[in-house]
């Protein structure tokens, strides 16, 4: 089962990037024939731009989710408990050892990054060290190489920062229309041009959302299930989201990167729906406690 995710997983990764490239590609043509009449050149500018900005997402996407979130590298001298933790259980799991960081905050919460097990990053915050004994932690732990195993990451991280890359450039949009309507904007080709341009402005934050559903709250699910197998201890990953939800607080992150964390940051949000990014809690453990 967890193999066919997995293959699920990396076709998925390959639509969103595929939709995320003929978007900006097409944002992007549209923007530059808004300045310059040559569509061969608009057309090479927005291709350009497109094999940029997934080549971008791809390699550095890590690096850049870290950086909006103030992460920094968990050192074995100043977090010896955590990297040994880590040690054992990705021999338990046969994973490489991802990169440790940490994030300084109050709040407890984790996450992982990366585009495939070799490029992973797991972070926690220094609440949850600081709050959590040591099986709690190696359930998170184990549920953040779980999301490592089954290449949650490279959907959930891609789709993060293609999707900053549409909003930003759907923004330039919009402001290109203001403030260059007094261009020749009275004949037709202006003006089907602007009407192309604010649908795409109206249809970003939609594609956005849509992006981020795409990321199912049913991989957290599943990576509780794989935890489990992991840590070989339930109770442990149970203790740690009952510590979650009862003794967490908000946290200040990065709006586009809240699907990544192992519980929403923005406490009062954990609850599900059809545009929430995480299942609630109470489910989780409930399905935590019927695992046989």
């Amino acid at each position: 089962m967890i193999l066919r995710d997995v293959r699920k997983n990396k076709l998925k990764t390959g639509l969103i990037i595929t939709l995320c490239f003929v978007f900006v590609t097409l944002l992007v043509y549209f923007l530059s024939l808004f300045f310059c009449d040559n569509i061969y050149i608009a057309g090479a500018i927005g291709l350009g731009f497109a094999f940029l900005s997934a080549f971008i997402s791809y390699y550095n996407s890590d690096k850049m989710i870290l950086s909006v979130n103030g992460a920094r590298p968990a050192t074995r001298e100043e977090f010896l408990q955590l990297n040994v933790s880590l040690e054992s259980l990705c021999i338990s799991a046969g994973l490489p050892l991802p990169k440790l960081y940490v994030m300084e905050t109050s709040a407890l919460n984790a996450f992982a990054t990366g585009r495939n097990p070799e490029h992973a990053v797991i972070c926690v915050t220094t609440g949850l060290l600081n709050k959590l004994d040591k099986y709690e932690l190696e359930g998170v732990l184990a549920h953040e190489l779980s999301h490592i195993k089954n290449y949650d990451i490279l959907v959930s991280t891609i789709a993060i920062v293609m999707v900053g890359f549409v909003t930003i450039l759907s923004d330039m949009f919009s402001r290109s229309l203001i403030f260059g309507s007094n261009r020749d904007n009275d004949n037709k080709a202006g003006t089907v041009l602007m009407l192309i341009g604010l649908v795409f402005v109206i249809l970003s934050p939609i594609f956005a959302t849509l992006l981020k559903l795409a990321i199912s709250r049913n991989r957290e699910y599943l990576a509780d299930a794989s935890a489990v197998e992991i840590a070989r201890n339930r109770e442990g990953l149970i203790s740690a989201l009952n510590k979650l939800e009862t003794e967490n607080e908000n946290m200040q992150v990065n709006k586009a990167t809240e699907s990544l964390f192992i519980v929403n940051p923005l406490k009062g949000k954990n609850r599900d729906s059809l545009w929430s990014t995480h299942p609630s809690t109470s489910n989780r453990i409930n399905k935590l406690q019927n695992i046989q």
